[in-house]
This record gives C-alpha cells, structure tokens and sequence, in this order.
C-alpha cells in the first residue's frame, strides 16, 4: 500500500503588515504587551473590497502548480481547511477549483479550527493511500481579519490573514506521511467560538450591533488546555514510532503563541533551533501556519528529515501528524 507524500508547497502573504505600534494606535495595547504575552509583531491583512479567503487560497495553489509542474486537470481532490469560507456555501475549495481550473476535481472544505489544516491533510493522506487518487491538494487559509473586532485587544493582536497549499502524491519510497493522532473534546467549544452567523443565531441587527460575529475567547481557559494537549500529542506520536528529540530534523507547531510552542518544544526535547517559528511575522494565521511554515522552510528541507507537526484550536480540537520529507 503506498503512503502519501507532501511533493509540493505554495504560499500567499498579502501585503499589508499590520504592526504592534499601529495596533497601539487603535486599541489600549502596547508593543511590549503584546511581544512578551504573544511574541508576535507583525500579522498581514488581506485589504481589498470582496477579496476572501478564497483570493489568497488561489494565489496559494497557483503558485503550488508553477512550482511543481503539475497541470491543474490532473488534479483529482482539492481540500480546503478553514472557519472563514467565503460564504456559508457553496464551499471555498469550489471558489479556489474553479479559479485555478481544477476542472477534473471534486473539492470541499473543512473546520476544525486551527486544527483543520492537519485534519484535512491525514484525510487526503488517506485518500492517497486508498489508491483512489494520486494528486490531491491540501489548502490551509483564513482570512482572521473579517471575524475580528479591533475593539478587543485580547483577541484582535493575536491573529492575521494568510494561505498555504500542499500537493499530495504516492510516494515511491518510504519518506512521506507517517503516523497521526487526531483528538477532539466537543465541550470546549464554549470558549473559543464564533455565537451568531450560524443555523444557531443567525445574523440580524441585534447580532451585529452586539459584535456577536467576532471571535470570542476565554483566553486563559484556551491557553492552558493548548499547552498541555498541543504539547503532549507531539510528544505522543513521537513516542509512538521510537522517536527521541535527536531523530527530529524539525517540529512545527502551530504558530498560537510563543509560549504555547516553548511547551511543545520543552516537552518533546527539540532544540529551539529545530521548531519553526514565524509566528513574530505572521501572527495567528490559523489554518494558514503550519503549511506557512512549511513553505518558509522548504528551502532548508532535505530528504529524509523526520517532522513533526502539532496543532490546537477550537472545538477543543488538536493533533500531531509525523512525516518524513520526500524531497
């Protein structure tokens, strides 16, 4: 049975950078406040009328098929992780399909929160391994700005916009997707959430005056449960395949907060030279980090180097997924 390689990465950044300073300016916040609880400090924000999720996504993919050669009609499933879609439907990956001439694809999102992008990447490693489909792209995107309220400083410093896509291929040897562990604990949707703009409380005057369609989050309650879960699944899987700190080439965690990735790292025994981290850049991208990083990194990859990758988000829902680089 084949296993399933990452062969590709494409990114989007959008231009405009959103500082601390400028963040100053807007709410009661300072740099050194946000730097010291966060590390983040900078984020990009996607500007632009009627520009989505889906502007960036596609930028991501196109990029991700120059890269790699592949024609846009050999493409066969195209997943898209995200909590900010376009619209409630038809689903964003159909926007991205058919901006990027995916014509032979079926394509749908998912949400699992800052977890999607690893949710959706072990289900297309799946599809791969069922010989099913041998190309399949795994997009992680969201544009965090649209469901901000910049009134809020404790949730409107920690996130940005951006989008990363990986290609997916049978492997021809052994490197490629290795092991997952996937968890969910549905009674921690109570704080971290989105209220209104669902079936539950639809959007209406009263919604939107109350701010009901921004982020909310328990920032304490989030916090703790993310570092000892975030840290603990990279340490389990890790566990699982025989795996000591000195066999990982590099971890990369979800880029939350800086000292929920010192967790994991301390945790797991990685030297802080060997874990991604861009999240002083790009802030909270949600789906968007862990394929960010991987598209950041590439250019130090080398074959054979054994990762792993480690998220938490709302829902409660986190996981680690170990791979060996293919290329």
């Amino acid at each position: 049975m084949p296993i399933a390689k990452i062969s590709g990465v494409g990114a989007y950044a959008p231009d405009f950078i959103l500082t601390n300073q400028m963040l100053s300016e807007m709410v009661d916040t300072n740099d050194e406040w946000i730097s010291t609880r966060t590390g983040i400090k900078e984020r990009r924000i996607l500007k632009g009328k009627n520009k989505g999720t889906s502007f960036m996504a596609t930028k991501a993919v196109d990029e991700l098929l120059k890269k790699t050669g592949i024609a846009a009609e050999s493409v066969e499933l195209l997943i898209c992780a995200t909590v900010t879609p376009d619209m409630q439907f038809p689903a964003t990956a159909n926007l991205i399909s058919d901006n990027c001439g995916l014509k032979n694809a079926f394509s749908y999102d998912i949400n699992a929160a800052c977890s999607g992008f690893l949710f959706a990447l072990h289900t297309a490693s799946k599809m791969i391994e069922s010989g099913a489909h041998k190309k399949v792209i795994v997009v992680g995107a969201d544009k965090m700005s649209s469901i901000m309220d910049y009134t809020d400083r404790n949730t409107c410093v920690l996130f940005g916009d951006g989008a990363a896509a990986v290609l997916l291929e049978p492997s021809e040897d052994s490197d490629g997707i290795k092991d997952a562990i996937l968890h969910t604990d549905g009674s921690g949707w109570r704080y971290l959430h989105q209220k209104a703009g669902g079936s539950q409380m639809p959007a209406s005057h009263e919604t939107v005056d109350q701010h009901l369609h921004y982020v909310y989050q328990e920032g304490k309650k989030v916090f703790s449960n993310a570092v000892v879960n975030m840290a603990e699944v990279a340490a389990e899987v890790m566990e699982r395949n025989h795996l000591a700190a000195k066999d990982i080439q590099w971890l990369v965690p979800h880029q939350a907060n800086m000292r929920i990735i010192e967790a994991a790292r301390e945790l797991t025994g990685i030297a802080i030279e060997r874990v991604m981290v861009n999240i002083d850049r790009y802030g909270n991208t949600t789906n968007g980090t862990i394929p960010l990083c991987l598209w950041e990194w590439e250019h130090k990859l080398k074959k054979g180097d054994n990762l792993i990758l480690a998220a938490f988000g709302g829902g409660f829902t986190w996981g680690s997924i170990y791979l060996k680089w293919a290329y």
